[in-house]
Formats: structure tokens, sequence, C-alpha cells
């Protein structure tokens, strides 16, 4: 007895339904368990002022304190948070043959009184004379 008579032969197919759904499914996998770096950095918020341009931008030494008390003199870390070792690292940032640069303190306005006078004696310590405070501009 042939049942098949009449019929076709039905050629074969591959249904990609479930293989999208499969796909589907591993892309959010890695997408869930992949890792974010976080790069870090200093988080500094100044505090609000107004002020005029300068006319002549002078050599400067950029000295940043952060709410913690960590000091970055040019965006390199000093060691210690003492008048010291914050001295000796601003008398490496002063460029040879150049006039006297300004120091620029950019403190946060978090951070501790004494911390920014410790960068002031600091900077004196280093016989740097020429000091301004960097502010940002109150929103409009």
């Amino acid at each position: 007895m042939n049942f098949q008579r009449g019929r076709r032969q039905e050629e074969p197919e591959i249904n990609l339904i479930p293989l999208i759904d499969i796909m589907l499914v591993l892309i959010i996998f890695l997408v869930l368990t992949t890792t974010f770096s976080k790069v870090s950095g200093l988080q500094i918020s100044l505090p609000t002022g107004e002020a005029q341009p300068a006319e002549t931008i002078p050599d400067e030494i950029d000295l940043a304190v952060s709410a913690t008390g960590d000091i970055l003199v040019n965006r390199q870390p000093v060691g210690g948070k003492d008048i010291e070792a914050i001295a000796v690292a601003l008398g490496r940032a002063v460029p040879a043959g150049k006039d006297e640069p300004v120091v620029v303190i950019n403190a946060d306005a978090k951070a501790a009184h004494q911390s920014v006078i410790n960068a002031m004696q600091a900077a004196q310590r280093a016989g740097l004379s020429r000091i301004t405070f960097a502010v940002q501009a109150p929103p409009q």
C-alpha cells in the first residue's frame, strides 16, 4: 500500500524564529554581564564668583585641592598632604628660565579651609608669591 501516491515531496526548510529568539537571549545575556570600566578622576566643584577675564595669560601652575584634601599639582598627585610635600611638588613644576608663574588654586567648594591654607603656605615656601583662585561663573 502506497499512501503517499499523489503527494509531492516537500522541501525541508529551516525555521529561523527559534534561532532569532536564541540569538536575542544571548545578546541580552552578554550586555548584562559585561563589565564597564569607570575612569576614576578627581571631582572638584568650584565655588561660584564673578571676575574680569585676564588680558594676558601668564605661566600658570594648577594646584587642585579636592573635597577630601587630596592635592594635585598640574594634574599630578602629590605624595602627601603636608606643606613640605606640596612645596617640593610646586618647586618641580616651576618652568626653568621663565618669569615667576602664577599658582592657580582650584579648591573644591567643600574642601577643608586648612587644606587651602596649606597649599598657600607651600607656595610661599616654594618662593611663589603670585597666587590666585579659580572660580566658576554663577548659573544664569
